[in-house]
This record gives structure tokens, C-alpha cells and sequence, in this order.
């Protein structure tokens, strides 16, 4: 039972990781022992997120662009060049669009599920050699997807292809988890709420102190709060959940 929440060794992908949830995560696992590999498409915040991290431990960074299948299927390639096994995928690379309804763009659907959803479901399939190859009966493969809790309910900015990408993302996580359940592959989400990230930096400078009054434990989320779930899924304390979307958002959900 010691070892209940130990994640030391594994090797863990997390997308998106250079700032925001995806930073937090990949900081959690580091400092806790894991050999983390870091994806963001800008090379320079992907080479100062990988210095931070490396003061805590072994971070590598690979530069990405998971817009596209062949941008999906060349990061799972370099994984597999690098790591014959791969115990943790954490799909957190995302995008974000608000506007009007009236004036809400085309490109916006086609940007942002190409990135929340459809990149999901390429990278994992992708890499599910890998994951194949790290999961056991007792201690199966993880892959955690980055939901929100805007996934859960309806939230009160504009934000149509966001929202509804996130929803997709709960309900892919659920498929994604029976088929591979038998693989010895689990598969579960994460639905954050506040949380302070450059998605949200705007919104959090514009509408704070209401957000932080609409969450009933009465702060936005801190960066300790996100990598406990992350490793709780990932570490033998969360063997046997399977496609569950966990809220992580200071009760919100309870307001639905």
C-alpha cells in the first residue's frame, strides 16, 4: 500500500504541456519520478518548459502540431523511435474560440474540433502499440483526456465549438475505454473548471471575482490540484477506473 500513488518510472506523453493544465500535470508527474515527454507546438515556450521542468527531474520536449493526422501520426512516431512501451498518454493540447452566435465562424468548429477531438482520438490510436506494451492486468496503461466542466453543463461565454468538443471528448473517453479495456489499456477524463492558464487568462482578468464566486469552494484550481487526479489515474491507486470523466472543479458540478 505504500506505494499506492507512485508514479516513479513510468513514461508519461503529455500534450499541450509547455504551459497551463498540461504544464501542471507534467510537473507533477516529474517531480514524482516519471520520465516525462513534453508536446506544444511553439519551439520556444516548448524549450523553456522543458528547462523548469528538468530542475525537478528527467523532461524532454518534442515539438508538435496535432492539428493534423500527419502531425498526430508523426509525434506517435517519434515516441515509438524513442520508448518501446508508453504508460501514460495525457491528451491535453487544445484550442479555444468565443464569439457571438450571430458572427460565430466556420473555421472556428473546423480549428477547434480538429485539435479538442479529433487529434484525441488519432494520437491514441496511434500509440496504442505502446500503451499495448506497458499494460498489465494489475497495472494497465493510462490515457487521460482534458475535458471541462463547460463539457458538463452549459457555460455562460460564447464559447459554441469549445463546449461542445469537450462533451465529444467525455464520450470518446467512454468508447475509447471499453474497446480498450481488454488491451489492459484505461481510459478516463478529466473536466477541469477555473483554473489559471493562457486559455483562460482573459477571462480570469475579465470576469474573476464572478468565477470565483460561482465555485462553491471559493478559489480557482491550483496546480496541485491538477496533478493529484493525474496521478491518481495513473498510479496503481487508480488501476481499476475506467472510463470515468472525473470533474475537477471545485464543486461546480454540483450546481448543474
Amino acid at each position: 500500500m505504500k506505494d499506492l500513488f507512485s508514479v516513479k518510472g513510468k513514461v508519461v506523453l503529455v500534450t499541450g504541456g509547455s504551459r497551463g493544465i498540461g504544464l501542471m500535470i507534467a510537473e507533477g508527474f516529474v517531480t514524482h519520478g516519471a520520465k516525462v515527454y513534453i508536446s506544444a507546438r511553439k519551439q520556444e515556450e516548448l524549450d523553456q518548459a522543458q528547462r523548469e521542468l528538468a530542475k525537478h527531474g528527467t523532461a524532454i520536449a518534442i515539438r508538435a502540431d496535432l492539428s493534423s493526422e500527419a502531425g498526430c501520426k508523426a509525434l506517435a512516431a517519434e515516441i515509438a523511435k524513442r520508448e518501446p512501451k508508453l504508460h501514460v498518454l495525457v491528451n491535453n493540447a487544445g484550442a479555444n474560440w468565443g464569439a457571438p452566435l450571430a458572427e460565430y465562424p466556420d473555421d472556428a468548429w473546423d480549428k477547434v474540433l480538429a485539435l479538442n477531438v479529433k487529434s484525441v482520438f488519432l494520437l491514441t490510436r496511434a500509440l496504442v502499440p505502446q500503451l499495448k506494451a506497458a499494460g498489465t492486468a494489475s497495472d494497465p496503461a493510462r490515457v487521460i483526456n482534458i475535458g471541462s466542466v463547460d463539457g458538463l453543463h452549459v457555460p455562460l461565454m460564447e464559447t459554441y465549438a469549445y463546449s461542445t468538443s469537450k462533451a465529444a471528448v467525455h464520450h470518446l473517453t467512454r468508447s475509447l475505454a471499453r474497446r480498450l479495456a481488454a488491451e489492459h489499456v484505461n481510459v478516463n477524463a478529466v473536466a477541469p473548471g477555473p483554473f489559471q492558464s493562457k486559455m483562460m487568462k482573459q477571462t480570469l482578468e475579465t470576469f474573476g471575482e464572478a468565477i470565483v464566486a460561482s465555485v462553491p469552494r471559493g478559489r480557482i484550481g491550483e496546480p496541485e490540484d491538477m496533478a493529484g487526479v493525474a496521478i491518481y489515474l495513473a498510479s496503481r491507486a487508480g488501476a481499476y477506473v475506467t472510463g470515468a470523466v472525473i470533474p475537477v472543479d471545485g464543486g461546480m458540478v454540483t450546481l448543474l
